[in-house]
């Protein structure tokens, strides 16, 4: 994970989103250490932080179903504050102006 790196400021690149899916959405619990350290460090850096609606709802982190994910429906609960969410179009969308030069995911 890149956080330490973005904690000490020494990450080299410069971080313009991060997006959450599968298992990794349950480190944005609410309580969670490493969702609190990932929540400061993105209102530090102005980091878009987003997460998977489906993922959302399949772990039981969002409310709504699977015919809202992607038009804004899907609502999240129990999950760090300032988090949004939705699919790749969206993050694509949220992203769009900062034109980032390249796309890392695990």
């Amino acid at each position: 994970m890149i956080l330490p790196q973005l904690e000490a400021d020494n990450h080299g690149a410069e971080v313009v989103g991060m997006f959450f899916f599968d298992d990794n959405f349950y480190t944005l619990r609410k309580g969670y250490p490493i969702g609190e350290r990932v929540l400061k460090v993105a209102a530090e850096q102005n980091i878009l932080l987003m997460g998977c609606d489906q993922c959302s709802l399949r772990r039981n982190l969002a409310e709504g179903d699977f015919s809202q994910c992607g038009n804004g429906g899907v609502k999240l609960k129990i999950v760090v504050d300032g988090l949004q969410v939705g699919g790749l179009p969206q993050l694509y969308e949220a992203l769009a102006p900062a034109t980032p030069n390249q796309v890392i995911t695990l």
